[in-house]
């Protein structure tokens, strides 16, 4: 199950495109709007996931529909969690693994963003006028 909206890119891009015309630099905007861009997907969910914190009851027990869908009932103590952890990298920040995860994705949309302007700026070239 994807909990990732398509209505969560609006709030990015539009930060994306006032950096750009405030700032008028490609160079700016791609650091400072593209670190935005990442950092602004976690908080953009809140309003959507907010949604599913209402209670329900499942087999007994009052649950959040959240609970219940299994986006927030972690089970830590099973075997299958614990080899999950082992094997990845982020364990060694503890429990500040959002921050560091925020901030990465930042960096790839800043590295992104100077990638395919250069793609652009390649493509939308006419290398066929100066041959006429």
């Amino acid at each position: 199950i994807n909990f990732v909206w398509p209505t969560i890119l609006l709030p990015m891009a539009l930060f994306l495109d006032a950096m750009l015309a405030i700032s008028k630099s490609y160079g700016l905007t791609a650091v400072v709007g593209g670190l935005m861009y990442g950092l602004l997907m976690y908080p953009a969910n809140w309003p959507l996931l907010s949604a599913f914190h209402v209670p329900a009851e499942y087999n007994g027990v009052v649950m959040s529909l959240a609970d219940i869908m299994g986006y927030q009932y972690v089970r830590t103590g099973t075997p299958e969690y614990i080899r999950m952890i082992e094997k990845g990298t982020l364990r060694t920040f503890g429990k500040d693994v959002v921050p560091v995860s925020a901030f990465f994705s930042g960096f790839v949309a800043m590295v992104m963003y100077f990638v395919w302007h250069f793609v652009g700026r390649w493509f939308s070239k006419d290398y066929h006028i100066d041959q006429v």
